[in-house]
């Protein structure tokens, strides 16, 4: 067995099944002193008033906090979040009787079931790596040391030092699921002027919105690898919310990465790669907060299938462990996050998966260690909706806010915080000083994005999540019948050269890759024939075929939440979908298309063929659709529960592409195949019969499908996308590791563990290292032009000194000093005369007779942990993105026509790699660190450049918890420079 490659992050021995959801219990974390009695508690955890008695900490134990932690099923959510449409009434059924033969069946069937997960889980208790889990790390880092946001923490200080207790836990609560217009609502503070903030799904535009547009899904924005229209759509998407007063956006998505192929949600990313997802994720969030609407980064980290990723949605009372090495987290699945924090993310979300045995939402290695130490992060931490499972043990873990407010219930009304947090910084369990900071990182983004500009920010919401009438409850989620306007249809599309439906066009058509294009089939004549002049007087005949081609004939927003696979695909499914407001169907554009002077189609958007097969065989050019659909796990479409089964296409896909090969002309004249698809699809069973000339992947194009897609066929725009994730041959070309887990083993016990064991090598690493042919590498793309690649140049810039770690990590400045004194216990009272709805959150309490105060305010026992040596600024240690390289190339289009292509810099290090203390390194291949999209007109050749920084050319030491340079001597390092993965044409040594 190889020797782990860190002790960091790896599923523990002593994981504790009676409590799945803690942290750590190394004897080295930091405990909270509340009294003299506090040494009596083994985690921070133990401090929560849901599982003791706040006045006197008395241990309330039991079975049934396990139970507890059951969704409401009725309440599907974003996770999630219920459709706008979905009825939120609760369901009752009674069950039948059964006779006693029957009901003893059914007890030895449980019994049984529960001894077999009990021993699984004592067997994996007791076989588990020992080296430990989840690192703790407390306390939780202040913001506010980072000199770009000097000026909003030192607003937000005086805000905040103006606040009462009950002020300041109402803006970490969310006030309930429904319990205000938008998916998500933080409480206000009308005292002081700061508003309830209003947070809103998601990646693909504003869900549950009018008059908004639907935008490309994000794997098609990857596939685009265009950085300025990566800018512009998070800046169009921006301006949207602005206008319909949503002050943060639950976007954009880079988790999941694209480990399993198969993955639910792939689709709301930007691929299988993380520097193609930092960069992706990182325009898209200087576009969305450059209209000064905050920014999510999601969802961190490592939920990466549906299945399992909630405790008991699929049954068992816990989420998915995802467990990842210590390397691999910082190479690959925080390596998008760290770009986030880099340009100033105002928000990250926490996923609802647990990581290496602790919880996202608190795991403290994560939040405190990562994210807010190492990548500086000085925005604020939201749970994923429902994503909490404690409250005093994810407050000192670093979480900052939660969603949607509920607790381990959907709508429920009984908060892991609010309340609860008021008890808890009274009676000590939470120091007051790590409330401060909560609520402060919230206010400093609300300055730091201008939201306290009364002319752009007055009104709050102009729409309601929950009904489309112009008159609704204000209040939906509780008894509460006050009505009122809540919907004012505010058109935000945009209008005449700055309509958003012409920006989705362009990245539909962008993203849009060509993979096969034998005999220059494409582009398409629009008069048939490629002479244009009709053969003995008869049209160019054309079969359309497909179900894709057309619109759902239930209508283009006819299933919740887009939670179905009916007609033409444009986007996946689940909270990050939104609401066509108009669609353009593939088949009413090539109608519109082809001159209908000398072209006769035959339309037959179905998946299965006319029973007279004279239709088919008389066909000059046949186009068929076909499709593969995937979303979230709470909507189950025809057996896909959110993770696809399988890398086949849907609705007989397949089938119908060889039905039609072999019929279309007889078999002899050519086809031309369109995907859309949220992800890869195996292309195999049909990719290389003769008469298959063009193949086309859509990816999801929205609400200009039809659009984008006749600009490619027919030329007005040459195919310049390129694939964002390897196609491979067969599913096990992945690898064993990639497949979605569907069912729990029995070695699981009750908490499901997805063993991340293939360490950095994921997707086009992994093809490269089993020396694996693609059908397709990750970064291909075919053109209608040519391109070359020559004059590769390699300039050193660190004058042959190198050093292999990065500089000290810099100070920084002071975060922003509040009083420790505990407030007083009065404060906290309900006010009287107060009227509370049924289910909102608040803050207040009650009665405060349970109450105990310790005498002094609560101190650390232990020293904090130490600071990183990665970390010191925004995204991590400035001296990491010190250019150390600059690589230029000279490009030229050799072809006919002009075009686009994306120039990429891969990185081949060393085989011989080694860490601190002399272990050898796997390395991959080669890694991407680089790419340009450069548009060429025919004949014309340009320079791309490109700098290599300090981290593009290092690797994670575990033993030294830091990045390392991979080499010190002159030609250890090739720099290659190509096409694809598989397509380097120039390359040089550093």
């Amino acid at each position: 067995m190889p020797t782990p490659e860190s002790y960091e992050l790896r599923r523990g021995k002593y994981a504790r099944l009676d409590d799945p959801a803690s942290d750590s219990d190394d004897s080295n974390s930091p405990r909270f002193s509340l009294s003299s009695t506090s040494s009596l508690y083994e985690d921070v955890e133990s401090f929560d008033p849901l599982n003791y008695d706040a006045g006197t900490l008395k241990q309330k134990r039991s079975t049934s906090r396990l139970r507890s932690r059951h969704p409401s099923s009725q309440f599907p959510g974003p996770g999630n979040k219920k459709s706008k449409k979905a009825d939120q009434k609760s369901v009752h059924w009674k069950p039948n009787l059964c006779s006693n033969f029957c009901c003893g069946l059914l007890v030895l069937f449980t019994a049984s079931v529960v001894l077999i997960l009990t021993a699984g889980g004592i067997w994996t208790w007791r076989s588990a790596s020992p080296d430990g889990q989840s690192e703790a790390w407390y306390p939780s880092p202040a913001g506010g040391t980072d000199a770009a946001w000097a000026q909003s923490y030192e607003k937000a200080a005086k805000l905040v030092r103006q606040m009462t207790l009950v002020e300041k836990v109402n803006i970490t609560t969310g006030t309930g699921w429904s319990m205000n217009m938008c998916v998500g609502n933080t409480g206000p503070v009308p005292r002081l002027g700061f508003p309830s903030l209003c947070l809103q799904d998601g990646p693909l535009g504003i869900r549950f919105a009018d008059n908004a547009t639907a935008f490309p899904a994000g794997v098609t924005v990857g596939a685009t690898w265009n950085k300025e229209l990566m800018y512009k759509r998070g800046r169009a998407h921006g301006k949207e919310a602005r206008l319909k007063g949503v002050n943060v956006l639950l976007g954009p998505a880079m988790g999941p990465l694209g480990r399993l192929p198969a993955g639910g949600r792939n689709w709301e990313g930007f691929g299988s790669d993380p520097v193609l997802q930092g960069i992706g994720a990182a325009q898209t969030i200087r576009g969305i907060q450059d209209e000064g609407v905050m920014a999510t980064a999601k969802h961190y980290v490592g939920n990466e299938q549906e299945h399992f990723r909630q405790a008991w949605q699929w049954g068992l009372p816990n989420a998915i462990s995802s467990n990842i090495g210590d390397r691999a987290l910082h190479e690959v699945y925080a390596w998008p996050f760290a770009e986030s924090v880099r340009v100033g993310v105002a928000s990250v979300m926490c996923a609802y998966n647990q990581v290496n045995s602790s919880y996202a939402c608190q795991n403290s290695k994560l939040l405190n260690g990562i994210l807010k130490d190492e990548l500086g992060f000085q925005g604020w931490v939201q749970s994923d909706w429902l994503a909490q499972q404690s409250g005093v043990a994810s407050a000192l873990a670093g979480l900052d806010v939660t969603m949607p407010g509920d607790g381990l219930k959907w709508a429920d009304g009984k908060s892991l915080w609010g309340q609860q947090l008021t008890k808890a910084v009274l009676n000590g369990s939470v120091p007051v000083e790590r409330l401060d900071d909560m609520v402060t990182r919230v206010v400093a983004a609300w300055y730091q994005l201008g939201q306290d500009d009364r002319k752009k920010w007055a009104d709050g919401p102009n729409f309601s999540s929950w009904t489309n009438e112009e008159l609704g409850l204000l209040h939906p989620g509780s008894t509460d019948k006050s009505m009122g306007v809540v919907n004012k249809f505010v058109n935000v599309q945009g209008e005449g050269d700055e309509f958003h439906g012409k920006l989705v066009r362009q990245i539909a058509a962008d993203g849009t890759v060509l993979v096969k294009n034998e005999d220059k089939i494409l582009p398409l004549s629009k008069r048939g024939w490629r002479d244009g002049k009709q053969k003995d007087g008869k049209k160019f005949r054309v079969a359309i075929v497909g179900e894709d081609a057309r619109l759902s004939k239930n209508g283009i927003n006819a299933c919740p939440d887009r939670g179905c696979n009916e007609g033409t695909l444009g986007s996946g499914w689940g909270s990050g979908a939104v609401e066509y407001p108009y669609f353009i169907e593939p088949l009413a554009a090539l109608r519109d298309a082809f001159d209908n002077a000398s072209v006769a189609l035959t339309e037959w958007p179905e998946n299965s063929l006319p029973d007279d097969e004279k239709v088919m065989q008389e066909q000059d050019l046949c186009i068929v659709f076909a499709n593969a659909d995937a979303g979230e796990g709470y909507i189950t479409w025809n057996n896909v529960r959110g993770d696809r089964n399988s890398l086949h296409l849907q609705n007989s896909g397949d089938d119908l592409i060889t039905r039609v090969s072999s019929t279309c002309g007889s078999g002899n004249s050519p086809v031309i195949v369109v995907i859309h698809s949220v992800g890869p699809v195996l292309l195999d069973p049909w990719i290389e019969l003769p008469n298959i000339k063009a193949v086309l992947l859509a990816h999801l194009p929205s609400q200009e499908s039809g659009n984008s897609l006749v600009d490619i066929l027919f030329g007005a725009v040459n195919p310049s996308g390129r694939l964002p994730y390897t196609i491979g041959k067969t599913e096990a070309d992945y690898g064993p590791w990639s497949k979605i887990k569907y069912l729990p083993s029995v070695k699981d016990g009750l908490t499901p563990q997805q063993d991340f064991s293939e360490g950095v090598m994921l997707d086009y690493r992994w093809f490269d290292k089993q020396k694996i042919a693609p059908r397709y590498p990750f970064g291909f793309g075919l053109s209608y032009t040519t391109f070359n690649l020559s004059d590769l140049n390699i300039t050193d810039l660190t004058s042959g000194k190198r050093s292999k770690w990065p500089k000290a990590r810099p100070t920084g400045i002071a975060p922003p000093h509040y009083p420790t004194t505990l407030p007083d216990k009065e404060s906290a009272l309900t006010p009287s005369g107060f009227k509370k709805l049924a289910k909102y959150i608040y803050p207040y309490l009650d009665s405060i007779d349970d109450i105990t105060q310790p005498s002094t305010p609560p101190k650390a026992e232990q020293q904090p942990h130490p600071p990183s040596p990665a970390g010191g600024a925004q995204g991590g240690n400035p001296d990491l993105y010190t250019p150390l390289l600059s690589v230029t190339v000279a490009v030229t289009n050799s072809g006919d026509v002009a075009g686009a292509v994306v120039v990429q810099l891969y990185i081949r290090f060393p085989s011989n790699t080694k860490d601190s203390i002399g272990r050898e390194v796997e390395m991959p291949v080669r890694v991407l660190r680089g790419f340009e999209k450069v548009t060429l007109e025919k004949g014309e050749r340009k320079k791309v450049e490109f700098e290599v920084s300090r981290k593009d050319l290092s690797f994670w030491d575990t033993g030294a918890q830091n990045w390392a340079l991979v080499a010190m001597e002159e030609g250890e390092v090739r720099i290659e420079v190509g096409l694809s993965s598989r397509d380097l044409r120039v390359s040089g040594m550093w």
